[in-house]
C-alpha cells in the first residue's frame, strides 16, 4: 500500500516531486507509525465490514480500527466479536489481500486479545494489532501482557496503540503521576507500541464540554493543556518519545458531492484556493483543517477519524511541501554536521542546523510516507485530485 496509491500514476507524477513510498503491514515500526495517517474507525458490528474495508482502501485509507468499545452498545460486544471473526475470514479468502489497510481491533478488556487472536485462526495474518482503551500504567499493563502472549501464541507481529483518555490524565492533581506510569509501561513494551492515541472526546465529557464545529481541541484550554503535557513527556524527539496521533474530529458533511462539479470544471483545477476555502468554511470543514494544522504544529502525526470525508484532508495536509523538503535536506547535509546557520534555498528564512535537526529528520520521515509536493502544488490541488471522479 502507499498513500495516494488510489490515484492514477500520471496524476501522482503531476502532483509529487517525490512520490510516497510503498509499505506493507510487515514494514519497520518506525515507518508504519508515521504512515498511519487518517485512522478510520468503524463499529465491529457492521454487517458488510469486509466490503467496507475494501471500499475504503480503494479510496486511500491505509489504517482502520474495528471497534468493540465505545462505538457499540454493551449488549452488542459478543455479536461484534463473532462478526469480526467472520469478516476477517471473508477478507482472507479474497484475492486482493495486499491492498488491505493496516487493521486494528479496539477491545474493552485484556482477555479479549488472546481470545480473538485464537478465534481468528489463520486470518490473524491480516491483523496489525489492538487499540487499548483508557490506558494508564496500572490498567495498561495487563493489555500489553496479553498482547505479548497472543503474539507469541500466533507467531504474528502485533502492535498496540494505547488510547490516552482517562480522567486521571486529565485532572491536574494526578496528571504527572499518570503520565509517569504510562511512560514506564510503554517504555517496557516499546517495540510493541506503534503509536499513542488521544481520546479528547472523553476528556471533554469529564467537564460536560463539546467543542463546536468552528473550534479546535486547542481552543478548549483544559484539553489543550493535556495535549501539551502528553507531547512534553511522551512525544520527545530525543529517542525516548513515541508517535502521538491527533484527536478525533466529530463533525462531517457530504462535501465531496458538493465540490465535485466545481473541481472537475477543467482537466485539473480551475477553482481558486480562496473559493474552495470559502466552501470548506461554509460546510463546517474549516475547523477540521485548522485542527490538522495545529496537530502538526504541536508535534502530533496522523489523526483519529470517524467519517471517510476526513481522510483526504488529513492526508493532503500531511504531504511535505517542496519548501519544507528543501529546508530539511539542507539542514541534514553531512557537511552541516558541525552546526551553524544558513539561509534557506527559498531565501525567506534562516535554518539553524543543530536546533532544527530533529524537525528535519521528522520531516524527511513524513516525506517518505506522504511524499513531497511539486513546487507549484499545494493542499487545494492534492484535495481536488483525491476526490473520487
Amino acid at each position: 500500500m502507499r498513500h495516494f496509491g488510489h490515484l492514477a500514476p500520471e496524476v501522482r507524477q503531476r502532483l509529487f516531486h517525490r512520490e510516497p513510498v510503498e509499505f506493507t503491514a510487515d514494514s519497520p515500526a518506525r515507518l508504519l507509525s508515521a504512515a498511519l495517517g487518517a485512522t478510520l474507525y468503524s463499529p465491529a458490528t457492521r454487517p458488510r465490514l469486509a466490503d467496507d474495508i475494501l471500499k475504503q482502501a480503494a479510496r486511500g485509507v491505509v489504517s482502520m480500527v474495528l471497534c468493540l468499545e465505545d462505538s457499540i452498545g454493551d449488549a452488542d460486544v459478543e455479536h461484534g466479536e463473532e462478526n469480526l471473526v467472520r469478516q476477517f475470514a471473508e477478507l482472507a479468502a479474497r484475492p486482493a489481500r495486499a491492498d488491505l489497510p493496516l487493521l486494528f481491533i479496539r477491545v474493552r478488556a485484556a482477555d479479549q486479545i488472546p481470545d480473538l487472536v485464537r478465534r481468528l485462526g489463520p486470518s490473524v495474518r491480516l491483523l496489525s494489532g489492538f487499540v487499548l482503551p483508557k490506558f494508564t500504567g496500572e490498567r495498561g499493563l495487563p493489555f500489553l501482557e496479553a498482547l505479548q502472549a497472543a503474539e507469541t501464541a500466533s507467531g504474528r507481529r502485533l502492535f498496540a496503540m494505547p488510547v490516552l483518555e482517562s480522567p486521571e490524565l486529565l485532572y491536574r492533581e494526578s496528571r504527572v503521576d499518570t503520565l509517569e506510569g504510562i511512560l514506564r509501561v510503554v517504555d517496557k513494551y516499546r517495540d510493541r507500541v506503534l503509536a499513542l492515541r488521544l481520546g479528547v472526546t472523553d476528556f471533554c465529557s469529564s467537564y460536560g464540554l463539546r467543542r463546536a464545529p468552528d473550534m479546535t481541541a486547542y481552543d478548549v484550554q483544559v484539553v489543550a493543556s493535556v495535549i501539551a503535557d502528553v507531547v512534553n513527556m511522551l512525544g520527545r524527539a530525543d529517542g525516548t518519545g513515541f508517535t502521538v496521533t491527533g484527536p478525533v474530529w466529530e463533525y462531517f458533511r457530504a462535501q465531496e458531492r458538493m465540490f465535485k462539479p466545481q473541481l472537475r470544471q477543467s482537466p485539473f483545477l480551475e477553482v481558486q484556493a480562496v473559493e474552495l476555502r470559502a466552501r470548506l468554511i461554509e460546510h463546517a470543514m474549516d475547523g477540521l483543517l485548522r485542527e490538522i494544522s495545529l496537530d502538526q504544529a504541536n508535534g502530533l502525526l496522523g489523526k483519529t477519524c470517524i467519517h471517510p470525508s476526513h481522510v483526504l484532508p488529513v492526508h493532503a495536509l500531511s504531504v511535505v511541501s517542496h519548501e519544507e523538503f528543501s529546508d530539511a535536506q539542507d539542514i541534514l547535509r553531512p557537511e552541516r554536521g558541525g552546526g551553524g546557520v544558513l539561509r534557506s534555498a527559498y531565501t525567506n528564512k534562516m535554518n539553524e542546523v543543530k536546533p532544527h535537526r530533529a524537525w528535519a529528520e521528522r520531516t524527511l520521515l513524513r516525506a517518505e510516507v506522504f511524499g513531497v509536493a511539486k513546487e507549484d502544488v499545494g493542499f487545494v490541488e492534492l484535495l481536488a485530485a483525491g476526490i473520487p471522479g
